[in-house]
């Protein structure tokens, strides 16, 4: 009997808003290998927002271009080896790679491809959480794009997904006050008794969303950790401290249609601040050296990733559009 594997495949480019309809569950068999690649049998994969720009028709850019019809979605995933042609991968040993929504994939290693070597006492899982993807991306936006020193005064949108879990954390364990916004009471306590934000601002309670980030932040705001844009970025940008710096990581708000305008960028000149972008594969050399440091925080229960999991790939596009609407606390995955 041929091997199969099953995959998610974007059956047409969405408009607006995602639907599960805009994919399809495929089965395929398995295709040989050629030299210098391997298999893996893929456990979790991870779901993040940003992804959702290169479903749409004509997205291209120097990272990543538009996703093909009929192909597997793609996607961070974490597997296990098990058949190998490439001497660095031999079967057994856990990957994390850029792949797609799929049992099984087929990689040459050199897409963001890293070894996993489980931890005593940590989740597998928790290398697409804090020892993965979204911690790596909270921790060099705090770190090294951010320049975050003891002290300073945090500001974190979309506080409650993946990221901003983690940032929050992070920026606690550095000696600051963290502030999150979140969108609905419940994300709001969540932020204040699971993750020990200092305070969380309710996004969908304010008309006046500057004047309630102030009444949280009276100091001002030393850093801006941004994974929204539109109204929130605009916000933010009201309550900046001299010298603050922007580190702008998603912009989730316009992922699924028009980006509302940015009114207050003069702040930047008159605070003397500054904006970041950045991808965290931008710091893939040093990736060794962070996973060093977010290992022993995890391990001494310092750091922890909240995760929403979802069971079984036929699920992963309904969770996918569950996530874009805000409906899950934490990192989404998909356990297959």
């Amino acid at each position: 009997m041929t091997a199969t594997s099953r995959h998610v495949v974007l059956r047409r480019h969405p408009t607006g808003r995602l639907s599960p309809d805009d994919f399809e569950l495929v089965e395929r068999p398995f295709a040989p290998l050629a030299a210098g690649q391997f298999r893996t049998r893929n456990r979790f994969l991870s779901l993040d927002a940003g992804f959702r720009q290169w479903m749409n028709a004509g997205s291209s850019d120097n990272y990543l271009a538009e996703m093909p019809l009929g192909e597997p979605v793609q996607s961070i995933v974490l597997g296990e080896v098990i058949e190998s042609r490439h001497a660095d991968w031999p079967e057994g040993r856990w990957v994390l790679a850029r792949t797609a929504w799929e049992s099984h994939s087929v990689t040459d290693g050199s897409d963001l491809a890293t070894p996993v070597e489980p931890l005593p006492g940590v989740p597998l899982e928790e290398h697409l959480g804090a020892l993965g993807p979204a911690g790596m991306t909270a921790y060099f936006g705090l770190f090294a794009v951010g320049r975050l020193v003891p002290g300073d005064r945090v500001l974190v949108s979309a506080a409650a997904g993946g990221v901003g879990s983690l940032v929050g954390q992070l920026a606690r364990i550095a000696g600051c006050r963290p502030v999150g916004i979140a969108g609905g009471e419940r994300k709001c306590r969540f932020l204040v008794e699971q993750l020990g934000y200092a305070a969380a601002v309710d996004h969908r309670a304010h008309g006046d969303l500057a004047a309630a980030i102030a009444a949280a932040c009276p100091e001002g705001v030393d850093l801006y950790f941004d994974n929204v844009g539109g109204r929130v970025l605009d916000a933010a940008l009201a309550n900046l401290r001299e010298g603050a710096r922007v580190v702008l990581c998603g912009m989730v708000s316009q992922y699924e249609g028009e980006a509302a305008p940015i009114h207050r960028l003069w702040q930047l000149v008159t605070k003397r601040a500054e904006a970041r972008g950045f991808m965290f594969s931008d710091f893939l050399p040093q990736f060794a050296e962070a996973a060093e440091r977010l290992g022993r925080w995890v391990q001494e229960g310092r750091l922890s990733t909240p995760f929403h999991v979802t069971e079984g790939l036929e699920n992963a596009p309904r969770a996918f559009c569950e996530m874009l609407a805000g409906a899950n606390l934490g990192k989404a995955i998909v356990r297959l």
